[in-house]
């Protein structure tokens, strides 16, 4: 007889650390009545074969908040669910060989400082003492993580489906799901044991995640790595040494070699990334099979040569061990490496918690990210970098075995600022790329659509090499600081494809987006900024409304939100409203024609009314094709946004162009666009904009309407603006060094963290560094003087008024 109840609250698909972690939340978030379904055994799947590390660090602020909980419950995880667990926190060495690296290094630092993390940089000398096998003749220091470790994989999925299933919650083995379907707004879950209704639905199945995803219409952006460690007999000299001083190494990770090495027992495991990877299951000839529980890949020791020769230099006592056993199993990769948590794109009532490349370190959190994502709705933490939704239509297969092997390869490099990865590129190109390429542009995808970053001239290097580095300074510096200022003086245009862009039209259109909106809608004719907060007053995205008609809009957005904004406008539209909602953004293209010549510019090629003040658009005609002249600039300078339809692109382009240069114009690309728009104090989506602010937070009262009888968000920001916003959004300048700040640098003063940055760059129209940030209120006032610190050292930072520092008053702007 079947113990399969016929009906759920919520149904997780898959039971790995991941799943019983999810279940475990949801029962801890009160959602008892929750089903874990697994095809075979609990860990069946990566988690049986992981090997067990539980690091902290993480570049991402995001997937650092997420490990670093997970690291905390699993310290206390076995006494609160009475399951007894080998959990060995040793701490961690992670080795850096120049000093890019330790500038990675003291970041990270920084941001764990702000977490409650003691993290610590060791100098050659203090690395011996904490591992006295370890050869340092080459290296330049390392960062030292207490918190890191190791754990039993199985263990820990035991432990949390344990918790699980003492709160209320069911876990149920060997019954694979076969299918899904839609009825009633309900999920019904196909199985061998029957089926299971539910109103919410996870796919938290690893490695199959793609095949789960099929039966919903959904194809997960993923692929499969084959990942090797090997295991190592016991030494001698090692197991004296840990048995002398009562406790194991530190986990040792040699970043830039690209492996770790971690005491298991008295012997030793190491796990490399190594640049020559193997993906599987991507060929006809080696089709995923039906079920892969606990198996492994044939061993494939060839491709560990370097990496083992290297770790017994590293390590030499290594070199004496004899090898055991080879570790060989899949493991999943979404394309920048990142987990999916989130709700599954175009799918209602589902969500996804899978493509864990990382997931016994990251299991903890996102369990609990997945649990407030389902019961709530929205997340504690703003957790863009692993949102399903930052993906769209471009990751067909060849992209994600591109990618998830660069990714693979690149496990522990470095994000420089001006790096952009090669593989998995040119997915969506303009209508102009032939022409801005010819150009000299250096491109970088957003939302699979290739920009232009800057214009490279003869003998420029543009090499890879040359981007490897977090500088201010390289071939580009002073190409970005004349492309300023052309715009400055004269003329830039910027092509910017991929503008996702919604059309909203019908009966009651004003008055639904007026509910969901902060402020005004602006009257036909007009455009202006609107921003949409969640039910907590955060802030969830920022949209340009343009008036058609009195109900009839183009909701404009950045390219990467595309399917994060139309999800979020087609989850609040009635299901019986009369307007309809279109994404339309492949139809369309935009250039941006700014700086104090482009009325003349425009005077000679089209027949618009150039008079039409700021904030207004127009349907105008040039080298006869039909355009939106849009008067607004993200640059901050007199200035029209050209939208067209991309068949019309190229023609309006050209004569643009022609008419153009005997005006001084120039192309410009995104990174001046980011220095100008920085100036301006313009916000930037998912930097300075995003769900671990509120709208007050970030300085956006001005875009409330108080007046408004309801709007999303209101009661929660009319509670926070009596009550008093703890941090406030601040321009500051920096007297910093060669870098400017990045994205979370920790602001101090009188000795205590006192907030963040979250965008940092050098204006080249005002000759300063400049970041925008986020203050503690009492500080947040004109002259005050803070510190930034910028990869560990601090620079003095002073509070700008709150106007922009170019053009302060928009004069030029609405000139």
């Amino acid at each position: 007889m079947s113990n399969l109840p016929s009906h759920a609250r919520v149904v997780i698909i898959g039971g790995g650390a991941v799943g019983a972690s999810s279940l475990y939340h949801l029962a801890k978030a009160g959602w008892t009545d929750c089903v874990l379904l697994e095809k075979n055994e609990l860990t069946a799947g990566s988690t049986w074969h992981a090997a067990g590390n539980v690091p902290t660090f993480s570049s991402s602020w995001s997937i650092m908040n997420m490990q670093r909980y997970s690291a905390s419950l699993y310290r206390e995880l076995g006494a609160r669910v009475d399951y007894p667990m080998n959990y060995h926190v040793t701490g961690s060495i992670r080795l850096g060989h120049s000093k890019e690296r330790l500038k990675e290094f003291n970041r990270v630092v920084g941001m764990g400082r702000y977490q409650g993390m003691d993290l610590d940089i060791l100098t050659p000398g203090e690395m011996t003492s904490r591992y006295p096998f370890l050869e340092t003749h080459d290296l330049t220091g390392a960062l030292y993580d207490p918190y890191d470790g190791d754990i039993d994989p199985a263990q820990l999925t035991q432990a949390l489906a344990k918790g699980a299933r003492d709160l209320g919650a069911k876990v149920i083995r060997f019954c694979p799901v076969t299918g899904a379907r839609r009825e009633k707004d309900e999920w019904v879950i196909a199985t061998p044991q029957g089926d299971i209704r539910c109103e919410y639905v996870v796919n938290a199945a690893g490695y199959y995640a793609r095949e789960v995803g099929k039966m919903f219409g959904r194809d997960v952006p993923m692929m499969v790595m084959s990942h090797q460690y090997i295991l190592f007999d016991e030494i001698p000299e090692l197991a004296a040494w840990s048995k002398e001083v009562g406790h194991k190494l530190p986990l040792l990770r040699d970043v830039d070699s690209s492996y770790y090495l971690r005491q298991e027992k008295y012997g030793m495991n190491l796990g490399p990334y190594e640049r020559n990877c193997r993906a599987h299951w991507v060929t006809p000839d080696d089709p995923m099979p039906e079920d892969f529980s606990f198996q492994l890949f044939p061993d494939d020791l060839d491709r560990l040569d370097w990496y083992l020769n290297d770790a017994v230099v590293r390590v030499p006592i290594l070199g004496t061990a004899g090898l055991s056993r080879i570790i060989n199993g899949p493991i999943p990769y979404a394309p920048d490496g990142n987990p999916l948590i989130g709700p599954m794109p175009g799918v209602p009532n589902a969500f996804e918690a899978c493509v864990f490349t990382f997931g016994i370190c990251q299991a903890g959190g996102a369990g609990k990210v997945l649990a407030e994502w389902v019961t709530e709705g929205q997340t504690e933490w703003d957790m863009w970098s692993c949102d399903p939704r930052r993906y769209t239509d471009y990751t067909d297969q060849n992209y994600c075995i591109a990618k998830g092997m660069e990714i693979y390869g690149h496990e522990y490099a470095m994000h420089f600022p001006k790096h952009y990865w090669p593989a998995g590129r040119n997915k969506k190109l303009s209508p102009i790329h032939d022409r801005i390429a010819a150009l000299g542009a250096q491109f970088k995808p957003y939302n699979g659509w290739e920009r232009a970053m800057w214009y490279a001239k003869p003998g420029d290097d543009t090499s890879e090499e040359a981007t490897q580095t977090w500088g201010r300074e390289g071939p580009w510096a002073k190409r970005i600081e004349e492309e300023c200022l052309a715009v400055r003086d004269a003329a830039g245009i910027l092509d910017l494809p991929g503008f996702s862009r919604f059309r909203l039209k019908g009966e009651g259109a004003r008055e639904w987006l007026s509910g969901l909106v902060t402020g005004r809608v602006p009257k036909p004719g007009r455009i202006g900024l609107a921003y949409f907060a969640d039910d907590k007053g955060r802030i969830v995205t920022e949209m340009s409304v343009m008036a058609i008609e009195e109900d009839f809009f183009f909701l404009i957005t950045a390219a990467t939100a595309q399917w994060h904004d139309f999800e979020w406008l087609r989850k609040h539209r009635p299901a019986d409203a009369a307007f309809t909602l279109d994404d339309v953004t492949a139809n369309f293209a935009c250039q941006i024609l700014t700086g104090p010549k482009t009325r003349a510019i425009l005077a000679e090629v089209s027949d618009a009314d150039l008079a039409m003040p700021w904030l207004t658009h127009q349907t105008a005609q040039i080298a006869g094709r039909d355009c939106q002249l849009v008067r607004v600039s993200f640059a901050g300078e007199l200035g029209w946004e050209i939208h067209t339809k991309v068949e019309d692109t190229a023609t309006i382009f050209d004569r643009v162009w022609e008419a153009g240069q005997m005006h001084g114009l120039e192309p410009f690309g995104m990174e001046a666009l980011d220095s100008l728009r920085i100036e301006k104090g313009y916000r930037a989506w998912k930097g300075d904009l995003s769900t671990d602010y509120t709208i007050l937070q970030g300085g956006l009262e001005r875009f409330v309407d108080w007046s408004k009888p309801d709007f999303k968000g209101k009661a929660a920001l009319e509670r926070e603006k009596q009550q008093g916003v703890a941090k406030r959004f601040v321009t500051l300048t920096v007297e910093a060094g060669e870098c400017d700040a990045p994205y979370m640098s920790t602001l101090w003063f009188d000795g205590q963290v006192v907030g963040e940055t979250t965008s940092g760059n050098w204006g080249y129209r005002v000759g300063t560094s400049i970041a925008l940030g986020m203050l503690r209120a009492d500080l947040a006032l004109p002259g005050q003087e803070v510190e930034v610190e910028i990869f560990g050292d601090r620079f003095k930072a002073t509070v700008q008024p709150d106007r922009p520092l170019w053009d302060p008053s928009n004069e030029r702007l609405k000139a």
